[in-house]
């Protein structure tokens, strides 16, 4: 029992955490956008592995890697159709879009990739996935524990104040979390959330950018 309330204590502290960190990194200068993008990332990704020893044993071999890849690119579609929907039904969504997208331009495109891959996309998954949603699942089951890992997930961006980001978040969180609920490996979503966050804002953004 004293373990149970040690384990909830951790999460909650963690969670808090997190949403401090989320508030830091999107409300501060904007120049230094992806050096506290990264810090963050170091952190959370840090305190997964060093708080659960399972993540440790991580691994990605050729199956995970084409399991991500598949998986990216199934995410990219419905994000591709979601942004002309958005642009049409959200107030500010254009806008909100063109918002987002302006990051890219903050740094070398080559950098920001090697960012993404290396730190923020893995260190993502491993805790909003691999601690998070695996001990909410613990707690109410894989449906409801998953959920709320996608709400705990789309809420840590409520602080950017850009509805369409939120939005964004959450349906990208919930596919990352359906599939770890229904026992996709976290090797499998470190390359599919890193392969992604490369293709949708690096290479191939929903629409065309000026860089």
């Amino acid at each position: 029992m004293l373990k149970k309330i040690e384990r909830e204590k951790l999460l909650l502290g963690s969670l808090g955490l997190a949403y401090g960190l989320f508030a830091l990194t999107f409300r501060g200068p904007r120049t230094q956008f992806w050096n506290r993008m990264m810090l963050t990332g170091l952190t959370l990704g840090g305190l997964s592995l060093k708080t659960q020893p399972r993540l440790r044993k991580t691994r990605i071999g050729p199956k995970d890697v084409g399991l991500g890849l598949a998986s990216a690119a199934g995410l990219y579609v419905v994000f591709k159709i979601g942004d002309r929907i958005a642009r049409v039904i959200m107030p500010k969504g254009a806008s909100e879009i063109d918002d987002i997208y302006a990051l890219r331009r903050l740094g070398d495109k080559r950098a920001i990739a090697a960012r993404l891959v290396s730190i923020i996309g893995p260190a993502e998954e491993l805790y909003w996935r691999g601690v998070v949603q695996h001990r909410l699942m613990d707690l109410f089951g894989k449906p409801l524990g998953a959920v709320l890992g996608t709400a705990a997930y789309g809420g840590a961006h409520l602080v950017t104040g850009n509805f369409t980001l939120i939005g964004a978040a959450s349906v990208a969180g919930g596919y990352w979390g359906a599939l770890y609920a229904l026992g996709v490996p976290t090797g499998a979503l470190i390359v599919s959330h890193a392969a992604w966050d490369v293709f949708i804002f690096l290479i191939a953004p929903t629409v065309a950018q000026e860089d």
